[in-house]
């Protein structure tokens, strides 16, 4: 097998060569897209799921989409401790640029962009009293109009979130398009600014505005959402994007194979799936190795058999290694007690260990501590995306087969 036509791609956000499984989510927005083309009421989209499932793959696929439609679009990934007033900024100035040559009326452009020269000019923390603001907190957009005042510029990120989407929707709605911003790892903005965001989003759905909000997120990221607002739970559409099942699995190998005139052995499928769980980036990477350790077409199961190893241990250092290295004893002590209690909780849901969540009161039995001790290992396991709370007094792992991981390597 020649290494050079392998098709498969273990990447973080990489496309794989066959994007098999999601049809349903990108008709889903293929029909939100041609419902506000003609005027009709559409909410914005979440998409939630683990690391590995293809959430922000799904993501660049749907704005693909929404430019295919000619709709004007933008796209930020969230960071903890950023506020999201420059990000955002910097995405709708991209999705209007995009409508700009199609508008009649520069004027309105002109006058669009000195709201968001001002919405932007604000993002830089207030600090004392009179402080400059620093360098690196000052943004720079290359927007030659003057900013406007008196709109999108009051300092309240609520506000001005939803004076600027507003304004941003109507000049989608000069065009006979829409706008839509595409927001990854969305669990990781701000309260405050979560609470803008779904105000503003309810706004314009009110307005029946063209402009719309696709995010992607770890699975507690509806929680996140309804704590800032309560009829969050109304505003969005919600999408789980899994695991694939098995026929979806096969297709993910076999197409891509198929185009280089390779095949596989259905008992080389059977494992395959086994290894990978259906999860993509692991159907990708077993993919990857199977094909370059095969010496012929077509691919058995004694093949997967020799290259499972090798892709085991390149997840080991890349996909798991990497995150357990970022914690510290006591974090790394209580997703050990995690892994333990989660392989018992899934058998006994008749779950594997990927899906099972841990009441926090028997990790810290486990560990003979208090609960409220535990509570800085815990909420800094969750800031640092290792773990999340799904539902109150639970927690769960943000990576597939973790648990799985972490029992495999020494004390």
């Amino acid at each position: 097998m020649d290494p050079v036509r392998n098709p498969y791609a273990p990447g973080a956000g990489q496309r794989p060569p066959e994007l098999a499984g999601r049809g349903r989510e990108l008709d889903v927005f293929d029909v939100v897209l041609e419902r506000i083309a003609r005027g009709r009421p559409e909410r914005s989209l979440m998409l939630t799921g683990l690391r590995g499932v293809g959430k922000t793959v799904l993501l660049n696929t749907l704005r693909s989409e929404a430019i295919n439609h000619l709709w004007g679009s933008g796209k930020i990934e969230a960071r903890p401790d950023q506020s999201l007033r420059r990000p955002i900024a910097a995405a709708l100035h991209m999705a209007v640029r995009e409508l700009a040559p199609r508008h009649r009326a520069p004027d309105r452009i002109d006058t669009f962009l000195g709201v968001l020269k001002a919405f932007a000019q604000r993002s830089a923390p207030a600090g004392r009293a009179g402080a400059a603001p620093k360098l690196r907190d000052r943004w720079q957009p290359g927007i030659d109009v003057p900013a406007a005042t008196g709109r999108a510029d009051s300092g309240d990120i609520e506000i001005d979130l939803v004076e600027l989407l507003s304004d941003a929707a109507a000049v989608a709605s000069d065009v006979g398009t829409g706008i839509a911003v595409f927001i990854d790892e969305m669990q990781d903005v701000g309260a405050e600014d979560v609470s803008a965001l779904c105000a503003a989003c309810h706004e314009l759905s009110q307005l029946g505005a063209p402009l719309i909000v696709v995010g992607a997120g770890l699975p507690h990221l509806p929680a996140v959402l309804s704590a800032a607002k309560s009829y969050s739970e109304r505003l969005f559409r919600y999408q789980r994007i899994d695991r694939l099942d098995r026929i979806a699995a096969d297709r993910a190998l076999c197409a891509p194979a198929e185009r280089e005139e390779v095949e596989y052995e259905p008992k080389a499928l059977d494992l395959l799936y086994e290894k990978s769980g259906g999860y993509p980036y692991f159907v990708q990477a077993y993919g990857k190795a199977t094909w370059d350790h095969a010496p012929r077409s077509p691919i058995t199961d004694a093949d997967v058999r020799v290259a499972a190893p090798e892709a085991e241990a390149e997840l080991a250092v890349g996909f798991f290694g990497s995150r357990f290295e970022r914690a510290t004893p006591a974090e790394r002590e209580y997703m050990r007690a995690m892994a333990t209690l989660s392989l018992v909780e899934g058998d006994a849901g008749g779950r594997d260990d990927m899906d099972a969540a841990v009441p926090t009161a028997e990790i810290a039995r486990a560990l003979g501590r208090k609960p409220a001790s535990l509570s800085p290992a815990r909420d800094a396991l969750i800031k640092k995306g290792l773990i999340y709370s799904g539902e109150r007094g639970t927690v769960a792992f943000t990576v597939p087969h973790f648990g799985r991981y972490l029992r495999t390597q020494p004390a």
